[in-house]
């Protein structure tokens, strides 16, 4: 796996955030691996700043906040790994930045499901069965208190 052609002597391997560059050029580069399928094989790469340079991507980093408790996060999902394009997140708000969410708009707001289960203190998995399985209105979904369990949901 040819990342690039020199290799840099930062005394940083094996470090948090040495891992996380390793794993940007790892999702996007390496075929062989199970996760290539949703960044690399969707076309997501590294601008060649970082992908040739981990002292460019961590210079990069510090000057953008990068914490021991925050993740790497891609603000449109759809485009690669780069400056322009990256910010340092929590897990919450890389949770609701994925691919797969679901967005639903009900009075004049627009949340993901996970998000509406913070707000109404609603299962997720409860508020998704609700919609799509029982066919509830977004209304009914996110206003009535858990009752009972059906299928194994609280509906």
């Amino acid at each position: 796996m040819a990342y690039g052609k020199h290799r840099e002597n930062h005394g940083m391997t094996g470090t948090r955030i040495h891992n996380i560059w390793r794993g940007m050029k790892i999702r996007c580069y390496d075929e062989n691996r199970p996760d290539y399928q949703h960044y690399g094989g969707r076309g997501i790469r590294m601008c060649k700043e970082w992908r040739t340079s981990f002292t460019n991507f961590y210079t990069w980093a510090k000057q953008n906040g990068y914490k021991d408790n925050l993740t790497i996060d891609r603000i449109n999902v759809d485009e690669s790994y780069s400056p322009e394009n990256c910010r340092w997140a929590t897990l919450q708000v890389q949770e609701n930045n994925r691919t797969n969410n679901k967005i639903i708009a009900f009075n004049g707001q627009s949340h993901t499901q996970a998000e509406w289960s913070r707000i109404t203190g609603i299962d997720q998995k409860t508020i998704n069965a609700r919609i799509v399985r029982y066919g509830w209105s977004i209304e009914r979904a996110l206003t009535t208190p858990k009752r009972r369990r059906i299928g194994g949901h609280y509906v």
